[in-house]
Formats: structure tokens, sequence, C-alpha cells
């Protein structure tokens, strides 16, 4: 059987055994049901290279954007303030990261990627590209892509609806 069958004749072993078809007819039961195994391999990957999710996302956002203060860096990567903090140092303490005073405001931090921290990059890309091609095996390319492009339409749409909601909050 190909790819295709083999999802199939999954889902339906999934129908048989396991949830309601009210869940099964769900497609928030399904994200979950694949944000799941997504999360195992992801965390597992990472773990097994001494890293966790922080790390990537600080070091992918230094990589993208440049220096960043800790507070931007957790508005930009969503990881908490009060988790910011250990996860730089953690990355400082293996030489990945470096922080340093801000030159124009003495009271905050800036955070910036050392060459040691761009070459982890490069080899958590690797590793993830790996892990992703084992998530998605079921999908051809462009399924892949498809994929990706309808979550990106409701993530954004739902963190456009929170931003309207938290405006309307603040001004009212």
């Amino acid at each position: 059987m190909g790819p295709t069958n083999d999802f199939l004749r999954a889902r339906m072993e999934i129908a048989d055994h396991s949830a309601p078809a009210r869940l099964r007819a769900q497609p928030s039961w399904w994200i979950n049901q694949a944000a799941l195994p997504a999360n195992r391999l992801v965390n597992d990957a990472l773990a097994a290279s001494g890293m966790r999710r922080y790390h990537y996302a600080l070091l992918a956002a230094l990589d993208e954007l440049g220096p960043a203060s800790q507070a931007d860096l957790s508005r930009g990567t969503t990881i908490d303030r009060s988790d910011m903090v250990a996860t730089v140092n953690e990355l400082v303490e293996h030489g990945l990261v470096e922080r340093a005073a801000d030159p124009t405001d003495r009271r905050r931090n800036v955070v910036s990627i050392t060459a040691a921290g761009r070459r982890q990059l490069r080899k958590l890309d690797r590793l993830l590209a790996t892990v992703q091609d084992e998530l998605l095996a079921p999908l051809s390319a462009e399924e892949r892509t498809h994929l990706v492009d309808l979550l990106t339409r409701v993530v954004t749409h739902h963190a456009q609806t929170g931003e309207r909601s938290r405006a309307r909050q603040s001004s009212g």
C-alpha cells in the first residue's frame, strides 16, 4: 500500500478502536492527535542533542533578527519572560549566545548569537528536518506545503483575532 492508503488504514484503525465518531469528526481533535507525536519527536530529537525547544527558538530568532533584548526575544518567540532568563543563561553557559548590557539603556541586556551558536543552529536545523520527514512521512511534498499553508492560516487568524480582542479590552 502507498502512503495515502497506509494513512487511511491507520485512520480507520483509530476510528474503529479509539475515539468516538463525534471526536473523529472534529478537525481540532485531529490537530491535537497530530501534535502529540510531533511534540514527542521534536522534544526527543532535541534532548538527544542536549537542547530544548526554547534553545532552538532563541537561536533561530537571534540568527534571523540579530541582537535583541531579552524582553523583545520573549515577545518574538512566545517564551515567557521568566523562562527567557533561564534559557539565555543555559545558552550562555554553552557558549552559544552572549549577553551584554545595552549601551543605550544599561538596565536591559542585549543577547546575540555566537559563531558556535550559528553552527549549533545549523545542526539543529538538519536534525529537525529529519524529524519533519519522519512526522510527515505519509504526505507528499505538495501535501506538506499545503498542510503548512492551512495551519498558518488558522494560526494567523487566531493570532489576529486575539490581538483585536486585547485591543478592545484595553480601550474599553
